[in-house]
């Protein structure tokens, strides 16, 4: 399993609100995909997502967000935690 952060880019504004309801929808797809979304983050005036998701690929974490709610990423990037 590797760590992976995508960056969506929502044309105008975007409520923490509906992103929360789009990352319920993940973690509900997610099972058994060997997929796990972590947490997300969201700049609501300049329409960005960002999600850190543990997947096996990034192909995988891809396919829950298609699958879930279709508002796939525009970039995924492999990343590895600091402190």
């Amino acid at each position: 399993m590797a760590l992976f952060m995508d960056v969506h880019s929502i044309d105008g504004e975007v409520s923490i609100d509906d992103v929360a309801k789009a990352h319920a929808a993940d973690l509900q797809t997610q099972e058994g995909r060997g997929v796990n979304y972590l947490r997300y983050w969201v700049d609501e005036s300049e329409g960005k997502i960002f999600c850190l998701v543990d997947a096996p690929d990034a192909k995988a974490a891809e396919s829950v967000h298609r699958d879930a709610h279709g508002l796939v990423a525009d970039e995924i990037f492999q990343v590895q935690e600091g402190s």
